[in-house]
């Protein structure tokens, strides 16, 4: 076995996800969970086919996106995860309900910081061990930070 790292690639300001499921319908219900989620939201997805023709099997409603899901689920090429990328819209507003998606078995991030994937590499094929998303913390928050980012979340809007 090799272990492998990969890094998501990604402009700076789009969020990513990363999970795992089993079935090629997922490309599908993540589609219609993520159009339904938002009149807003652009997103692209890709979804790595392990068994069959083996496919980046892919959808969106931003071709973009879809493009950019698709070059990343292929770099990632581990059996059943996907990728998915947001924009103009944020993880937190769809994350539960793409879990609720029967065929989701794993969310392994939801990210708008830069994110690798720590993959197992086998004879078989690649699968995901985790990710490194963003930085190393650099110490604790200070009164001042605390203050901080209260006054961010409410500034966006998800705290009164």
């Amino acid at each position: 076995m090799e272990l492998v790292v990969v890094a998501i690639d990604k402009p700076e300001d789009l969020n990513v996800i990363l999970g795992q499921s089993h079935f090629v319908k997922t490309v599908e219900d993540l589609h219609e969970v993520l159009v339904g989620s938002s009149p807003h939201l652009r997103f692209g997805l890709a979804f790595c086919e392990a068994s069959g023709k083996c496919l980046v099997r892919r959808s969106g409603n931003d071709p973009e996106l879809e493009d950019l899901a698709a070059r990343n689920a292929l770099a990632l090429a581990a059996g059943h995860c996907f990728v998915v990328f947001v924009r103009e819209g944020y993880p937190v507003n769809v994350l539960n309900q793409l879990k609720t998606v029967p065929e989701v078995c794993t969310i392994y991030c939801a990210s708008a910081n830069q994110v690798q994937v720590v993959l197992a590499e086998t004879e078989q094929g690649r699968g995901v061990l985790g990710v490194i998303d963003g930085a190393s913390p650099a110490g604790i928050e200070t009164e001042q930070d605390i203050a901080e980012r209260k006054s961010l979340l409410r500034a966006i809007g998800y705290k009164l």
